[in-house]
């Protein structure tokens, strides 16, 4: 498959600081989690009726890759939320796709109110069983850099899950309520916005995916500069207060093995290892890995 970058055509390509060694964008912007997705118990579809109803199409292509006790897209499905689409079926609305040629924006609103919303529910290490042809939609789009606060990828770029794919489709695209009500399912749902809020809110006042892209370039150049500062300020030594006028919040779990660089963390679950007790709304550890970027990133893929 061959290698893209959401970012904007003109963007520098240079071979940024250290922070980017050895860190590259996955193969999946949703990737596979090993902790038991439903958090938050079955007991909570008691309270559906006094939820918001979703009124597009929600949908998912499911290639059973993952364990369906710990899927968050088995979770929407047994919730309701989502309908299983059979491969070769046509989808006429938004689909989140490693066949995106363009990433979602605010400019796909009415793509979403009329059609829908849908994800392909599969294995990032396992693209190539899946039959990209037999998926059909007019609409495949990617999403811009996010970070995952599902419990095994906590704060990790790009690897987000179905749940966490579909209500950023939401968010970017002004269906705020919708996004949440798809999280509300799960006991760490409410993280997603906390964490991602501020990039979120960036990507909403966009209007177009060449403006979201545009966005995404700047929000990467600021972490980065962020990272450089925080370097800086360890390089003073531990004598020395750190000068950093105002702290991101979404770095507010950096802690000393940040500059690690690997994306090899333990929480890493690519080989079905047991996750973390998926009612946490955190992680394990408060590794928070927000700034392990790449310039060199590979195709953005969608799965479960």
């Amino acid at each position: 498959m061959g290698k893209k970058n959401s970012a904007s055509p003109g963007a520098s390509t240079s071979t940024r600081a250290k922070a980017t060694a050895g860190e590259r964008r996955p193969e999946s912007a949703v990737d596979e989690v090993s902790g038991d997705e439903g958090s938050g118990s079955d007991g909570d579809e008691d309270d559906d009726e006094a939820q918001v109803e979703i009124k597009v199409p929600v949908a998912m292509w499911d290639f059973d890759h993952c364990d369906p006790r710990r899927c968050s897209g088995k979770k929407l499905a047994r919730l309701g939320l989502i309908k299983e689409l059979k491969v070769g079926s046509r989808f006429r609305g938004i689909v989140v796709s490693p066949k995106g040629k363009q990433v979602i924006s605010p400019a796909d609103h009415d793509i979403i109110l009329k059609g829908g919303l849908a994800v392909v529910e599969c294995s990032w290490a396992r693209l190539d069983d899946v039959p990209f042809g037999k998926i059909a939609s007019p609409h495949e789009r990617l999403l811009p850099y996010l970070l995952a606060t599902n419990p095994t990828n906590y704060g990790k770029p790009w690897r987000l899950n179905c749940v966490e794919a579909l209500a950023a489709a939401f968010y970017i695209a002004g269906f705020d309520a919708y996004a949440e009500r798809l999280l509300s399912g799960f006991g760490w749902g409410g993280s997603f916005w906390k964490v991602n809020r501020t990039f979120l809110e960036q990507y909403k006042t966009c209007g177009s995916a060449e403006e979201v892209s545009v966005m995404q370039e700047r929000i990467m150049d600021e972490l980065e500069q962020s990272w450089e500062d925080s370097r800086r300020g360890k390089d003073r030594g531990p004598g020395e207060e750190e000068d950093l006028l105002v702290r991101n919040p979404n770095h507010q779990n950096l802690d000393s093995d940040s500059d690690s660089g690997s994306g090899s963390g333990e929480n890493e679950d690519v080989d079905g290892s047991e996750g973390e007790d998926e009612d946490e709304p955190g992680p394990k550890s408060e590794k928070h890995e927000s700034l392990a970027l790449s310039r060199n990133m590979e195709t953005l893929a969608v799965a479960g």
